[in-house]
């Protein structure tokens, strides 16, 4: 009967502290909604994604709100006045009050979203790392941010391909703002990452795949403000090594055995990430910074390779950067349950501003429940101390 009462207690503060921070988030997000009505069906479309509903789309959450019709959603993500960026400024704060590490790491990485037809804007047949091949698809470039407490997203922005941003009258079909210019996948990551210092979020690491590590002008960027990075290279990387330009393949197999050593990139769905790792230092430290080049070797499979070049303070151990080289791992995790459990690919629009719209408020929804279960993590360990303190008491009492 205890036990009962103790489980039903446990589900009352659960729910409370689920509608606290909704409301939290709707008083954040209030006042970039002129309107009541409009501010109501924001909140209306963070429950929709909330919600169990299979599908995310308009209809399935117009069902879901009780409406007849997908007017009113189609409305919020079209023709409404609201500014996307203003609330995902409002979503920045809120994971930054709720997540801020000093150690945190910001995560760079993009994703595909397939589409049919040539309207929706920035589509096109292009590589989608999520279908692993060339699709009809936008990409969408996103910056997450992982620290202790938990992993979710930051900012983002609709890769627009340069024959879009040279056909004007294509673009104002999409609703594509005339001030939006080519931007390159890599400009777009240096746009959020600069978005995130100028916002205050608090961070000591960037890492980011392939894509992002091979351009040494990102890489130049970085180490011009002093911010510590691990970004992967490809095998065909090639840097100044031992008197003359190497493959980083080719480095690979200089190094001798004892340079090798097994460490955990983190915890995984199958346990602890296992792998051998090594790093050679690539130059001189100056002003106290090192850039080293790291190797990671499968232990299964030791043909199995991945490389990165790395930027940070000298005194950074090999075991601080494996846990940041682990951490891209992170966004893949947020792209997986962010378009399982709120819907973040779900979405029907074509326009500029409604892309924006939706993936700004499905981000919200992730950072909603990755908060909700940081919190229960939370307070269920601080409910363990609290009954091994009542243990020991007890033990104490009985022992006098």
């Amino acid at each position: 009967m205890k036990s009962k009462q103790t489980e039903e207690a446990l589900a009352v503060r659960q729910a409370r502290s689920w509608a606290e921070e909704l409301r939290e988030i709707a008083a954040l997000i209030g006042e970039r909604f002129s309107r009541s009505e409009l501010r109501e069906r924001a909140l209306i479309y963070l429950r929709g994604l909330l919600s169990p509903v299979e599908r995310k789309n308009g209809w399935q959450l117009a069902e879901e709100a009780g409406d007849e019709t997908p007017y009113a959603t189609q409305h919020l993500l079209g023709r409404a006045v609201w500014s996307a960026d203003e609330v995902r400024d409002d979503l920045r704060d809120y994971v930054v009050k709720h997540l801020g590490d000093e150690d945190g790491v910001l995560v760079i990485d993009e994703t595909g979203f397939l589409k049919k037809g040539t309207k929706s804007a920035g589509v096109r047949r292009q590589y989608s790392g999520t279908a692993g091949r060339v699709e009809n698809c936008q990409i969408g470039v996103f910056l997450a941010y992982a620290t202790r407490r938990g992993r979710t997203f930051l900012d983002r922005e609709l890769y627009l391909p340069r024959e879009w941003a040279e056909d004007k009258k294509r673009m104002e079909g999409a609703g594509v703002p005339k001030k939006v210019e080519f931007a390159t996948k890599l400009v777009l990551a240096r746009r959020m990452i600069e978005r995130a210092r100028q916002g205050g979020v608090p961070f000591r690491w960037v890492t980011g795949d392939a894509v992002y590590g091979s351009d040494s002008h990102l890489r130049g960027w970085l180490e011009g403000r002093k911010i510590s990075y691990v970004l992967a290279v490809t095998s065909q990387y090639r840097v100044f090594y031992e008197g003359m330009r190497r493959w980083v393949s080719e480095i690979r197999q200089m190094l001798p055995k004892e340079a090798w050593k097994r460490i955990s990139a983190g915890a995984g769905t199958k346990g602890e990430r296992l792998c051998d790792w090594a790093r050679i230092p690539l130059g001189e430290a100056r002003e106290g910074r090192q850039r080293w080049l790291l190797f990671r070797r499968s232990v299964s499979d030791q043909a199995e390779m991945a490389y990165y070049v790395v930027s940070a303070t000298e005194n950074a151990s090999l075991e601080e950067i494996v846990k940041v080289a682990g951490t891209r791992w992170a966004i893949e995790e947020s792209f997986e349950s962010a378009k399982g459990e709120v819907g973040l690919d779900h979405y029907e629009v074509r326009s500029w501003d409604g892309w924006y719209r939706h993936i700004t408020l499905a981000m919200f929804a992730h950072a909603y429940l990755t908060v909700v279960r940081a919190n229960a993590a939370g307070r269920a360990i601080a409910d363990q101390q609290k009954k091994r303190r009542r243990v020991t008491r007890k033990r104490k009492n009985l022992s006098r």
